[in-house]
């Protein structure tokens, strides 16, 4: 069931959404595809540490993060992919890597790629690995107020590559 503190939230700020069960899935791809969703419409949320703290990326689940875009994005010293053992308490309610996009909610800057509002419609977790919501990115947008930068690359065009973790 779709958490009830992003329901609440939701339905107190007049959104209109979409609340989807589907067959348990891990992956982004994995969701995607049992959702008949396409993976640039799949919001996926990656935790990092920028500077040692934590923050929540959204992307396209056909896309990858790369640390070294966020890196220059931000103007930080120091991207890192946050271990799971790091975050899984600022999500008690949720499962590893089903954790809606929502960083507001969790106390974490949120940063999205800019790639995300290529499509009117998100859908993305909902705390569970068979829930997903399904909102317009404009609401999104107004809900969560993330900055908005180019941090990302499509993995169809780097499949041979892997990700950059050198920051």
């Amino acid at each position: 069931m779709i958490l009830k503190k992003l329901r609440e939230f939701l339905d107190n700020q007049g959104v209109k959404y979409t609340a989807m069960s589907h067959s348990q899935a891990f992956t982004a791809e994995e969701v995607a595809a049992v959702a008949h969703i396409p993976g640039k419409e799949l919001a996926k949320t990656v935790v990092v540490k920028i500077d040692g703290k934590p923050a929540m990326v959204v992307l396209p689940a056909s896309d990858m993060v790369d640390l070294k875009l966020l890196k220059k994005a931000t103007g930080c010293n120091l991207v890192e992919l946050a271990g799971e053992q790091s975050f899984m308490e600022l999500f008690p309610e949720c499962e590893i890597g089903a954790m809606p996009p929502f960083g507001n909610l969790y106390g974490l800057d949120t940063i999205a790629a800019d790639d995300l509002a290529e499509d009117e419609q998100i859908a993305f977790n909902a705390g569970s690995h068979r829930e997903l919501v399904k909102m317009t990115y404009y609401d999104f947008l107004r809900l969560v107020q993330p900055r908005v930068m180019k941090i990302s690359i499509r993995k169809k065009h780097h499949e041979d590559e892997a990700w950059k973790l050198e920051t």
